[in-house]
């Protein structure tokens, strides 16, 4: 670990240290042009030693700027605040990387390869259960500093610019997202802006899974329909969630937007229990260990509303999950309740360590139409009759594989992707060849997850990942 923030320093320090070499470049180059109107001045200059000669104004630069474009980057302070609750600094934050306050600079642009921010670090947690062989199969220490560093080019570099443009997206949704926005609109506006920011490049670059929106008792997996017609109320409780990958390197993560403070005590309650299942999250600890940690915070809490106290519960049968390449949910589920598996974290996995709070029953069904559907990973080949439905598969291989697809996509222009498809990839007469891939096995249809009409439910989620020294939570940032 302390090898690690010893590291992590001394690239801080170089950073400086380049940008400190470029104002002393810059003073050396002010005064050489000084030199040179001076000579030109030739023997006049001699009579004129009194009169003071006006200094050109120096431009100010940021510090060791990254990218290719950096040159013609401005960079500026951050001002604008949170408008939705529970979220820490500033929505416009980005603007001292260069960005412009509308995003619309690739974030590869901002940054040089290799020097994406690092997110937050913490230490292992510690399992109360040890396996007694585990000594066994451990490394030595200067064995995990040699994983660590390879894996640094090849994998890192990825999840990092992933997460940043999850952080620039959402603290740009954060300004814009306010009372009576139409859901739709809402999430046109978080997908444009992280295709633009990811630089979206098919199945190489781009969003990670539909933006959802669940609001109030939904808890999770609704995105506005083709013409469904959804304004946020001033009362409502809405979680955004939504992902970014790079070479399927998913970035998973989610927060819950109030404006009324009488659900402060809810949001609390599932922030501080996200945080727990982060900090009780490492290599060798048992998952059912993190589920009894997460529920004892969550539990704690109760809130007010409209003059009647509830408890807050856990929703039992939602879970945390391993995230592997192009795999949304990789096979290990971490719970947030007592009880589960035995099974171990182990090093190099990523983990989305999210938690869920209700003042309801604490139970999830799925309702409502449903709009999100994915591929099976590991769909077997299956001969189809329908002409349509060869169609719609060839276009789902093509456009997202195996992440996440939703219906608005399948009918935009680009059908999802514009790199894959150009502007003639809207799907047309799909609504029953989406069903046969879904009777087949093919695609799995993911309806909305509901808690009882009248309850809230709240989110919080981070994506982390156990590396050898330590752990990265990869999309925390200065809102959550």
């Amino acid at each position: 670990m302390s090898d690690l923030v010893d590291k992590v320093d001394e690239m801080t320090l170089s950073e400086q240290q380049q940008g400190d070499d470029k104002d002393h470049r810059e003073e050396r180059d002010d005064q050489e042009d000084e030199d040179e109107d001076e000579n030109e001045e030739g023997g006049d200059a001699d009579k004129k030693k009194k009169k003071k000669k006006k200094k050109r104004p120096k431009k100010k630069k940021a510090a060791a700027p990254a990218g290719g474009s950096s040159a013609n980057l401005v960079f500026g302070e951050p001002s604008r605040p949170q408008v939705s609750r529970f979220l820490g600094g500033y929505t416009d934050y980005y603007v001292k990387y260069g960005q412009t306050l509308e995003p619309s600079i690739p974030v590869a642009d901002l940054f040089r390869p290799g020097h994406f921010p690092v997110g937050e670090i913490q230490p292992h947690g510690e399992t109360k259960n040890p396996d007694p062989d585990m000594n066994l199969r451990r490394k030595t220490d200067e064995e995990k500093r040699a994983g660590d560093r390879l894996l640094e080019a090849e994998l890192y570099d990825k999840v990092r610019h992933a997460s940043e443009v999850h952080r620039q997206v959402r603290a740009h949704a954060q300004s814009f997202i306010q009372p009576g926005i139409d859901l739709a609109d809402m999430c046109e506006r978080i997908e444009e802006c992280n295709r633009r920011l990811v630089k979206e490049n098919g199945l190489e670059a781009g969003i990670g899974f539909p933006t959802g929106c669940s609001i109030n008792h939904i808890a999770a997996h609704y995105t506005p329909n083709p013409g469904d017609k959804v304004t946020l109320q001033q009362g409502d409780v809405m979680k955004i969630d939504f992902g970014t990958q790079i070479d399927g390197r998913i970035i998973d993560c989610a927060w819950t937007v109030a404006f009324d403070p009488q659900f402060d005590n809810l949001l609390a309650a599932v922030k501080d229990a996200t945080d727990t299942g982060i900090r009780t999250a490492g290599i060798d600890v048992q998952l059912c260990e993190m589920g009894e940690a997460i529920q004892e915070v969550m539990e704690s809490y109760e809130v007010e509303i409209n003059g009647t106290t509830y408890p807050v519960k856990c929703v039992r049968n939602l879970n945390g999950h391993s995230i592997g390449p192009y795999q949304i949910h990789a096979g290990k589920s971490v719970p947030i309740c007592k009880g589960g598996e035995a099974t171990r974290m182990e090093e190099g996995e990523m983990f989305a360590i999210e938690t869920f709070g209700t003042t309801g029953r604490g139970w999830v069904v799925e309702d409502l139409d449903c709009s999100h559907y994915m591929k099976d990973f590991n769909a077997p080949h299956i001969p189809l009759r329908m002409p349509r439905s060869k169609k719609l598969l060839s276009h789902i291989n093509k456009t997202f594989g195996t992440l996440a697809f939703c219906k608005r996509w399948l009918e935009r222009p680009d059908g999802g992707s514009f790199t894959a498809n150009g502007s003639e990839g809207k799907q047309e007469k799909y609504q029953a060849a989406l069903k046969n891939l879904c009777d087949v096995g093919l695609v799995t249809a993911y309806p909305p997850l509901c808690d009882v009409k009248g309850s809230y439910v709240a989110q919080y989620e981070h994506t982390i990942l156990l590396r050898p020294t330590c752990k990265e939570v990869l999309s925390r940032g200065d809102d959550y």
